[in-house]
Parts: C-alpha cells; structure tokens; sequence
C-alpha cells in the first residue's frame, strides 16, 4: 500500500473511532481541515463514500463500516507489535487507552495511577469516561473496566477493585418534606435522578433485590445525567433521590447530609474488572499496569 494511503487510512480509523472530525485532529496532534482532507482522499481512491458528515458528528457509511470492522483489529495488532519490540528496551515504554464508568476512573484507576505513573515515565495511559459498552478492540482501546466478571470467551479480566453495593440516598432537606420509601415501588412518589445510558441511549432502571425477589424499577425525576458524580451534587442539593455507590456517598451518609434508604434491597455487586483481549500477549507495559490494578486479595 502507497505511504500517503495507509496515513489516510489511520486518519479514517480515528474518525471513526471518535465520531468527529475535531476529536480525531485532536488526537492525531494535526488540525481538522488536515483530517477532513485526508478522508476525502481516502474516498476518492476507493471510489467510495466512508462517512456521513454532519454539523457535529460522522457517522460511517456501510462501505466505511466495512472497512472499519476489517481493519482496525489489523492496525491494533501492529500496534501491539510495535509495543512489543518497544519491550526490547531498558525501560518499559507505551500507551495505554482504557474506557471506564467515571466512578471506576475516580475510585480506583487514577487513586492506582498516582503511585505508578511516577515509577514509569515513559508510559502514558489514556482514560476515556463513558458509559457506552463498546468494542474495545475495534474502538482503538487497549483494555476496559466494568463491574463483574463475566465475558465475552476472547477476553481475559482482572478484580481490581472488591464487592460493590449500591443504595438509594436522598437529602436531609429532601426527606423533611417527603416519606421515607419502605420497597422499591415507593419510588413512583419519589423525584428520582436519572443515569442516560449512552450505549441505546435508555434511562438505567434502578435494581433491587430481596431473598428470591428480583425487581428493576423505572423512575422519574426533574433531571437526568451521564454520570454518577452529577447525580451525586443534584442528591445533595435535594433535587431527589438518587442510587449511587455506597462507597461514593458514605461520607455523606455518616455526616448526616444524605439518608440512605431501602438498604435491606440494595443488592451487592462483584466489584471492577479490567477486561483486555487475550488474543495477543499484554505488552510490557500493559502488563505492569495489570499486575498495578490487580485487588490484592
């Protein structure tokens, strides 16, 4: 393959990756008219149409989501090849992207970055936040973090973090002017702050359960988030009820500033897992981040 079409080639995978012209320019350090080009000429070769370009986004066309799906993970193993031959050195050396909830970024990844950045300067990890399960393989990811265990058979995962439980918390100020819910069906009366999942796009259904009784609840309220830490701000400010880590909202709870509820039907979860393809041997960077993350039983 010509040099100037393999790079417009790289160009592409960013855009798709990111969904924007300007993210892409961002992470490729180029500016977005470059990016712009460099899919255009990429088209114009292959006599194709890659991408839909909108105001604020792009979205693949079903040639370009082709050629997505078949060489991405192409260009991720020589990623992985490059990484390898960057073991050779005396210092390990790499960068590592990882997606995560941002509750997995601030408790536990960067509380473990903080001490193992500083003994490994010439490796740099990328966390992105988001709430959307993706494809981190095709997605350009080198690992992920989610709650659980369980996965797809090409993957390996690792416990980072111990068993999780969440509660149902609301305000002081809330619960002086509403009733204290006795079962998950008492939320119906309740102003309740919702998580958008970014994956379909659906409001999470808060999950409870109880000796054999399994329920997932539908509730409503005045506002609605992407992420925990903002459901967090608008519980305390006594906008509603709002289901959170316990761990995230204990010092609140201990302080008196928020009440938590409906504790005997808040089930336990298993805690962070980082998950990563098991389909190439981890990098040696990759592979002290690993052993760095690990939960120490």
């Amino acid at each position: 393959m010509a040099r100037d079409k393999f790079s417009d080639l790289v160009v592409f995978l960013a855009v798709a990756q990111e969904g924007n012209f300007t993210r892409a320019a961002a992470k490729l350090r180029v500016t977005q008219p470059a990016v712009s080009y460099a899919v255009r000429q990429l088209e114009f070769r292959l006599g194709v149409q890659l991408v839909h370009r909108r105001s604020r986004n792009v979205t693949l066309t079903e040639d370009g989501q082709r050629l997505f799906d078949r060489v991405a993970p192409e260009i991720s193993g020589i990623d992985a090849e490059l990484d390898a031959l960057s073991d050779l050195r005396d210092h390990p050396i790499g960068k590592i992207r990882i997606t995560a909830i941002d509750y997995a970024v601030r408790s536990t990844l960067w509380p473990k970055l903080v001490n193992f950045l500083p003994q490994y300067p010439d490796i740099q990890v990328e966390l992105v936040s988001e709430y959307a399960s993706v494809d981190i393989a095709a997605q350009g990811y080198d690992a992920g973090v989610r709650f659980g265990e369980a996965l797809a058979q090409d993957m390996i995962s690792v416990r980072i973090a111990p068993d999780i439980k969440n509660t149902v918390v609301g305000s002081a100020s809330y619960f002086s002017s509403h009733a204290i819910p006795s079962t998950p069906k008492d939320l119906i009366d309740h102003r309740c702050i919702n998580l958008r999942l970014a994956t379909h796009g659906g409001l999470y259904e808060w999950e409870f359960s109880k000796g054999d009784q399994s329920i997932n609840t539908r509730v409503d309220g005045p506002v609605i988030f992407n992420n925990a830490y903002d459901i967090l701000e608008a519980v305390r400010a006594g906008f509603g009820l709002g289901y959170l880590p316990q761990d995230l909202v204990e010092d609140d709870v201990a302080s008196g500033r928020l009440v938590s509820v409906l504790e005997d039907w808040c089930p336990t979860w298993s805690g962070l897992h980082l998950y990563y393809p098991n389909r190439r041997q981890p990098s040696r960077a990759m592979a002290l981040l690993i052993q760095a993350l690990r939960q120490q039983s």
